[in-house]
């Protein structure tokens, strides 16, 4: 079994910064990836500081090189359980039959949209049906928009929408809206329409309406939904780790859960967090992770100077060992 200082679930812009932090420390590190990440439909991120525009998986591949080029360890597997305890730590078993372990544990698992059951929503994700304005608003504005809304602080969102388009419609169900929101709606010339979608329409593989059960169609050239998040945390709950009221894993600023070992960064305890916010986050834990790994390297060099036994290594010459 492969033994590490920290092993990382999850190999996207938290998992991966993370790991490049801790592997320019001298630290060794596994990155335990299932190559599925949250935004592989869509074609360019936006937002991220000098890589405006780039396709996501060119950002992952870029991550991956620097990793590796500092000697650490891309597993491509799924960790399926995390046992604590042992001499090191904690045993991540993977799905491919691989067991690897770590003194310390940091989860970047990410979230998974649920979108409504409506037809043609989810294949249209990330292209023409979009979630986040700062990611995608840029790329449509002042063109016919949509919100699909119905949800507490749907109408807020759909205000923030408005900066992106003097074209914009509110999609809810009847009797949704307070007197206020729909004064607020109308305030901004922001369209309301009342009823149940029935679904999309589509010209030339390309959003051109959304369908009321009415029959009624409404032409709109993108549509805004917020998605309602679920976070990818069930390796943290089979840990015990401490949740809020919405089932979302706690963490304090810098990651660290509730279970001496395990931190935790990016969309996984942060559903609003953009990919830039996330590799800052990743960045943030590593440094954590590594102040608290010194602590446990000064303990164990105090009490082996106390028993005159001589230092033990600390760098990535003693890691990776394979027993």
């Amino acid at each position: 079994m492969s033994q590490y200082d920290v092993a990382i679930i999850g190999g996207g812009a938290a998992g991966l910064s993370a790991a490049l932090v801790l592997t320019r420390a001298r630290r060794t590190i596994a990155v335990v990836d299932a190559g599925r990440p949250r935004n592989a439909a869509a074609a360019h991120m936006h937002g991220y500081l000098s890589r405006d525009g780039l396709h996501p998986s060119a950002l992952l591949s870029a991550g991956r090189d620097e990793v590796m080029g500092y000697g650490g360890d891309i597993l491509s597997a799924t960790a399926t359980e995390v046992v604590p305890g042992g001499d090191h730590g904690f045993e991540v078993r993977l799905d491919d039959g691989q067991r690897i372990s770590a003194r310390r544990l940091l989860v970047t698992t990410g979230l998974r949209d649920e979108l409504p059951d409506i037809p043609g929503l989810r294949e249209r994700w990330a292209r023409d049906v979009l979630h986040c304005p700062y990611c995608h608003g840029h790329e449509v504005r002042d063109r016919q928009l949509g919100v699909l809304g119905g949800n507490p602080g749907d109408v807020r969102y759909a205000q923030i929408v408005r900066q992106w388009t003097d074209d914009l419609v509110y999609f809810t169900p009847p009797d949704t809206l307070t007197t206020t929101e729909r004064a607020e709606l109308m305030a901004r010339a922001i369209g309301v329409v009342e009823g149940d979608v029935e679904q999309l329409v589509l010209d030339d593989d390309r959003l051109c309406g959304v369908q009321m059960d009415d029959g009624c169609v409404v032409p709109r050239d993108a549509l805004f939904v917020p998605p309602r998040f679920i976070p990818n945390s069930a390796l943290l709950d089979s840990l015990g780790c401490d949740v809020d009221a919405a089932g979302w894993a706690i963490a304090d600023s810098t990651g660290r859960t509730s279970v001496p070992g395990v931190w935790a960064a990016g969309n996984v305890i942060d559903p609003r967090a953009q990919v830039i916010t996330a590799a800052g986050a990743g960045s943030a834990a590593a440094i954590a992770l590594n102040a608290d790994l010194v602590d446990d390297d000064v303990r164990d060099a105090v009490l082996d100077f106390n028993a005159g036994l001589p230092s033990r290594p600390t760098t990535n010459t003693q890691s990776k060992e394979t027993l």
